[in-house]
C-alpha cells in the first residue's frame, strides 16, 4: 500500500514565535523550512504569509514572493496557498486574493464563503477558470452538508471535490482525538479525495488513524507543536519526519 500524500502546515494565521522559536513567519524562514519538509518526507505545502508585523496576511505580493522564494529552495513541492479570514478579511478580499495570486492550488472554508452568498458562485467560478484546484475546509459535518447542497446546485464545480477535515478547531490547549473523525465520516461521499489535521498532542495519532481511513494528511505547526508526550518538535521537519516514519511504517 501507498504511504498517503503529506501535506505541512508549518505557521497557519495565529501562532507566534513565542509558541515556539522555530515557528517561520518571514519570506526566508518560510523558504528554508519548506525545503527541510520536503527533505522530511512532505510532499506539499500549506502557505501562509504573514505582514510586517508578523500579522496574518492575504496580500497578492507577499504571496507571490513566498511562492517564488519556494519554489526555488524546494522545486517538486506543491503549494496549496490559504485564503483563511482569520478574522481579518471578509468574501470580497478573499475573492480578489484569488483572483491577484492566481494559485495553482488553494484552501477555501465553505463556512466563510457563507458569509457572503452571493460571491460564492464567483468564488468557485474563479477558481474553475483559472485552474485553481479548490481544496474544501470543513469543521463540522454542517460544513460537510453545505458543500454538498453546493455542489448539488452547482455553485461549487464539479472537479472541485478535496476536502480537508478539521477535527477540532484553534483554540489554546486543544487535543483532537481519533474518534473526533467519526462524525465526519458517517454518510460522507466515499468518492472524493479528503485529508484530515488535527490538533496538540493527539496530532499524529489522529492523522495516522485518519490514513488507515483512506485520508491523505496535514501536519505542521499550525496544528500541533508537540510530540504525543508533550515534548516539543524541534521544528516542522522534524514532526514531519516522524509523521512519515510512523506512516511508511503503517503502510510498509
Amino acid at each position: 500500500m501507498t504511504p498517503p500524500y503529506i501535506l505541512v502546515a508549518p505557521n497557519g494565521a495565529r501562532r507566534r514565535r513565542n509558541d515556539h522559536p522555530a515557528l517561520p513567519l518571514t519570506t526566508e524562514e518560510i523558504a528554508q523550512t519548506s525545503a527541510d519538509c520536503h527533505a522530511a518526507g512532505a510532499d506539499g505545502l500549506h502557505l501562509h504569509v504573514r505582514d510586517a508585523d508578523g500579522g496574518h496576511s492575504l496580500d497578492h505580493g507577499r504571496y507571490r514572493e513566498a511562492i517564488d522564494a519556494i519554489q526555488e529552495t524546494a522545486p517538486g513541492l506543491d503549494i496549496q496557498i490559504t485564503t483563511e479570514a482569520a478574522g481579518i478579511y471578509d468574501v470580497p478580499a478573499q475573492l480578489a486574493c484569488l483572483e491577484r495570486v492566481k494559485p495553482a492550488w488553494a484552501s477555501i472554508s465553505v463556512r466563510e464563503i457563507s458569509r457572503n452568498p452571493d460571491l460564492a458562485d464567483r468564488v468557485y467560478g474563479l477558481c474553475a477558470a483559472q485552474g485553481t484546484r479548490v481544496q474544501h475546509i470543513l469543521y463540522d459535518p454542517e460544513d460537510a452538508r453545505l458543500l454538498d447542497h453546493w455542489q448539488a446546485i452547482g455553485v461549487v464545480r464539479n472537479t472541485q471535490q478535496d476536502r480537508l477535515l478539521v477535527l477540532g478547531r484553534y483554540a489554546k490547549d486543544q487535543t483532537s482525538s481519533p474518534a473526533d473523525l467519526e462524525s465526519f465520516l458517517t454518510g460522507a461521499p466515499q468518492s472524493s479525495r479528503w485529508m484530515t489535521c488535527a490538533f496538540g498532542p493527539g496530532e499524529h495519532a489522529c492523522l495516522a488513524h485518519a490514513a488507515k481511513r483512506g485520508a491523505d494528511v496535514r501536519v505542521g505547526f499550525e496544528n500541533g507543536l508537540t510530540d504525543a508526550s508533550g515534548t516539543p518538535w524541534a521544528n516542522n521537519a522534524a514532526s514531519v519526519a516522524a509523521l512519515a516514519k510512523q506512516l511508511q511504517g503503517d503502510f510498509s
